[in-house]
């Protein structure tokens, strides 16, 4: 499954443990994410991340393009309700995700449910449900 990592700039660290603490699970999915969100993950983790844009850089329209075609299985994207720092992009990729029935998770709570949830099968209905035509590649 290919997983899109995002976070808001005061929970950044927050991705970091959170990848640390799932690194076994992740490290059998590919991993994409923001540029610098990713750097950080990677640079932790050791894991591959496959770098897209940074959110300024329209590194989020990158990651909704790739939801919109059906190379992104989940998405956590760890965000601030204390900043309205990325509000658009936030509500741009919540919508695409509810569009094209993508796991969400904005908060460490959900996220860990879905991680747990993916190293179950329990997200495996994606594959069944949306085939890729072309594999992410990274």
């Amino acid at each position: 499954m290919n997983i899109a990592l995002m976070s808001h700039d005061r929970k950044k660290e927050l991705m970091v443990q959170f990848c640390i603490a799932y690194c076994g699970i992740l490290s059998k999915h590919t991993v994409c994410a923001t540029n610098t969100t990713g750097k950080l993950v990677a640079e932790a983790t050791g894991l591959p991340v496959y770098l897209f844009l940074s959110h300024e850089h329209g590194g989020s329209q990158q990651i909704g393009a790739r939801i919109a075609y059906n190379e992104i299985d989940m998405v956590l994207f760890f965000s601030d309700p204390q900043s309205s720092e990325l509000d658009a992009d936030l509500s741009y990729i919540t919508r695409l995700c509810d569009q094209y029935n993508i796991p969400y998770a904005t908060n460490v709570g959900t996220a860990e449910m879905l991680i747990h949830g993916l190293e179950r099968g329990d997200l495996d209905w994606r594959e069944i449900l949306n085939p890729k035509t072309k594999p992410f590649t990274v």
